[in-house]
């Protein structure tokens, strides 16, 4: 794999505004009847609303996703699959709506490693966040890029049953078509895992519709916002396990540890498919 070493550093800046609108999308799509936030404040995980991709379309590679070769902040990585891993976030400071945004972002680190499905490559971006010229938000943000799927992946054995983790919430979500085409409109993603099954399955060996990682991790959030509300956010991180597949209900989980709660979305066999730690 090519050496990458000398695109650490390189940043990026890009400004917009805390519009109510979006925020009215994400209620709808968290099921909710009304807006359940403070007044006039952008929610936890809200600023993933903001800062949208606008990639002219004669720059969208084949999996809906600007091509790395377009002169973009991401290195021109020729492995074609890539996921969200995770993030680390710390929210510093409410976001009024309507608050002009700037977003700063560096890319810290660039990672290359070996795993059972071939070669890895791991990019850490982080953004720093300021509205109306005060720190936000700061984030870590974990991609990893993936080699091209077997062209004929060998049949996966159903998970054997587990033991599941003792929870003091839980909420069960039926991830559908609708549902991840509402929450890749919400948030201008065009990769063509979450709606395209015919290109989930056969290009990238998925066996259905991929549910969107920071929209698990939202509705995590979500979930302790309800059933922790004693909480005022401060530090969020969550991690991708496996992934998520549309048509079977899952799982989300809560456990009350210290001065925080621990999150936890599980599959129907009792697979955890990503954990998520979140204190006040």
């Amino acid at each position: 794999m090519d050496d990458y070493s000398a695109w650490v550093g390189r940043s990026e800046t890009r400004e917009d505004v805390a519009t109510a609108a979006p925020l009215a999308g994400l209620a709808a799509v968290l099921d909710h009847d009304i807006s359940p936030w403070a007044p006039g404040t952008v929610p936890p995980l809200g600023h993933w609303l903001y800062f949208l991709p606008t990639a002219r379309q004669s720059a969208i590679g084949a999996d809906g996703h600007p091509r790395r070769d377009a002169h973009g902040l991401l290195p021109p990585v020729p492995l074609p699959r890539r996921m969200w891993a995770g993030s680390r976030i710390d929210f510093l400071s409410p976001v009024a709506v309507g608050a002009a945004l700037t977003r700063v972002t560096t890319i810290d680190a660039i990672k290359p490693k070996r795993g059972a499905s071939g070669d890895l490559l791991f990019v850490t971006l982080r953004h720093d966040i300021a509205a109306g010229g005060v720190a936000a938000i700061r984030e870590e943000q974990d991609i990893v890029f993936r080699e091209p799927a077997p062209a004929a992946p060998a049949p996966v054995a159903a998970p054997a049953p587990t033991g599941r983790e003792p929870a003091d919430a839980i909420r069960t979500v039926h991830p559908d078509p609708v549902l991840l085409f509402r929450y890749s409109a919400l948030t201008f993603n065009a990769h063509r895992i979450h709606y395209d099954r015919d290109y989930a399955q056969g290009i990238e060996g998925y066996a259905g519709l991929v549910v969107h990682g920071p929209l698990i991790a939202t509705l995590l959030m979500d979930h302790a916002l309800r059933a922790a509300a004693d909480i005022t956010p401060r530090h969020f991180r969550f991690r991708a396990e496996a992934p998520l597949i549309d048509g079977a209900p899952f799982d989300l989980c809560l456990a009350r540890e210290g001065e925080g709660v621990r999150l936890w979305a599980r599959d129907t066999a009792g697979r955890t498919t990503m954990r998520a730690d979140l204190t006040g």
